[in-house]
C-alpha cells in the first residue's frame, strides 16, 4: 500500500460516506446509499416524489439523520440496493457522464437493457480515452478506490507522435507544472516504435483532469491514443470494446480491501 503524504488538494476531495446518527442533506443521503445519483435524487425532491417520516420534502439539503429517518419515494421506502460492481471496456468517443447537456453519447449506452439498479463511474475516462472503467453504487468502496494517497495505480497504454528518449522519459517521471499543479508519472516505459510514432506505458498513482495529455503536451508530444489496460492489479485482458462483466469477489477486495471485517 502506499504512503504518499496527502496534499491541500486531497484534503479538499469529499470522499467521506454519510456517518450514522449525523444529519445530513437529503439528496446527499440518498445518494450515499446507492439509490441514484445526487443530482438525479435533487430532481426527485425538487418535483415532489421523496418523502421524509411521511411529509413531502422539496429542499435538497434538508436534514436528516442517515439510518433513523423514513426515506420514501414515490411512496416506497428508500433502501440500500443490492451492491453492483462491475468493469467496462469504454469505447472511444463516450463521455462519463449520466446527461449530457450537448446530447452526446454517454458510457451509459454500454448498459442499457442490462436491468441494472443504478450504478455510477468510479473515476473517469474523458471522450477520446478507452479502456477499462469502473461503475458501482457502492459509494465507500468507490472512495477507497479513488483517494489519492492509498487507492491503486492506474495503468494506461499510450501512442504518441514522437519517438521518445532517455530525456523524455525522465522528464514525465520528474514531472513539471502544469496551471499550477505539479503532475508526473509514477513510471514510463516504452512499449515498441514505429517509424514516427511510438507506445508508452504510463503508471499514475492518481488520475486528475486529462493528466497525460497535458503532462505530455508540456514536453510537445502529442496523444494520438490513450487506453487504461489496468486499475490495481485488474487487467482489462480480452474484455471486448463496449463489454462489460461483474467483478469477482478477490477483485474488489484486491483493489479497495474492505477494512474491519
Amino acid at each position: 500500500m502506499k504512503t504518499r503524504k496527502p496534499t491541500a488538494r486531497d484534503a479538499a476531495r469529499p470522499r467521506a460516506p454519510v456517518a450514522q446518527g449525523i444529519r445530513h442533506g437529503l439528496a446527499r443521503v440518498l445518494s450515499k446509499q446507492g439509490t441514484c445519483s445526487r443530482s438525479e435524487a435533487a430532481r426527485w425532491i425538487v418535483e415532489g416524489r421523496v418523502s421524509v417520516d411521511g411529509r413531502i420534502v422539496r429542499d435538497p439539503e434538508f436534514p436528516v439523520v442517515a439510518g433513523r429517518a423514513v426515506i420514501r419515494v414515490d411512496g416506497l421506502a428508500s433502501a440500500a440496493p443490492e451492491r453492483i460492481y462491475l468493469m467496462l471496456n469504454k469505447p472511444r468517443g463516450l463521455v462519463t457522464t449520466a446527461r449530457d447537456e450537448q446530447g452526446r453519447d454517454t458510457v451509459y449506452r454500454c448498459l442499457d437493457g442490462a436491468g441494472l439498479p443504478w450504478v455510477a463511474p468510479v473515476g473517469r475516462l474523458d471522450k477520446a480515452s478507452e479502456g477499462l472503467l469502473l461503475f458501482t453504487n457502492d459509494p465507500e468502496w468507490a472512495a477507497r478506490i479513488t483517494e489519492p494517497s492509498t487507492g491503486p495505480d492506474k495503468t494506461y497504454h499510450v501512442q504518441i507522435d514522437a519517438l521518445p528518449d532517455n530525456a523524455l522519459l525522465q522528464g514525465l517521471t520528474a514531472g513539471v507544472g502544469v496551471d499550477g499543479e505539479h503532475l508526473s508519472a509514477r513510471s514510463v516505459q516504452v512499449l515498441r516504435r514505429g517509424e514516427r510514432h511510438a507506445w508508452l506505458e504510463i503508471v499514475l498513482e492518481e488520475g486528475r483532469n486529462r493528466q497525460i495529455r497535458r503532462l505530455l503536451a508540456a514536453f510537445d508530444v502529442g496523444v494520438l491514443r490513450l487506453v487504461r489496460v489496468a486499475v490495481g492489479p485488474l487487467a482489462l485482458g480480452d474484455l471486448g470494446k463496449g463489454a462489460w462483466r461483474m467483478l469477482e469477489l478477490h477483485e474488489r477486495e484486491a483493489l479497495a480491501p474492505t477494512t474491519g471485517r
